[in-house]
């Protein structure tokens, strides 16, 4: 469970590591945040909020889920809690094109869904 809920730390981490990090050729001057919220619940629950005044904007929240999984040895079920999360990011692109990123990430893994990302045919 506590990899479970470390997968998604990581990956949060490396989405807005990404999104920080200078491009090559683009000036390094820091930008500043104009606004910010974040909010950690005694459940478990959060949820953080920030934009950029290059126009970045990250939202994300979560909650503590119960959920029946299977028994490492096979013998069976057994209660486990997981971290269910959504959120979205969005920018733009350095042609201009704004991007926007809605994901959820739970019990049934990471997904995002966004008008640049291409779409699995139905089967």
């Amino acid at each position: 469970m506590k990899s479970f809920v470390a997968v998604f730390a990581v990956v949060a981490l490396v989405v807005a590591s990404v999104m920080a990090a200078p491009q090559q050729g683009q000036d390094s001057t820091p930008i500043p945040i104009v606004s910010q919220s974040s909010n950690q619940n005694p459940d478990g629950s959060f949820n953080y909020a920030y934009e950029s005044a290059n126009g970045i904007k990250v939202q994300s929240d979560g909650e503590a889920k119960q959920i029946q999984v299977q028994k490492e040895d096979g013998t069976g079920s057994e209660q486990a809690v997981v971290s269910v999360q959504k959120g979205s990011y969005s920018y733009n692109a350095p042609d201009g094109t704004p991007i926007s990123v809605q994901w959820t990430a739970d019990e049934n893994g990471f997904h995002a869904q966004g008008d640049h990302l291409p779409v699995a045919p139905v089967a």
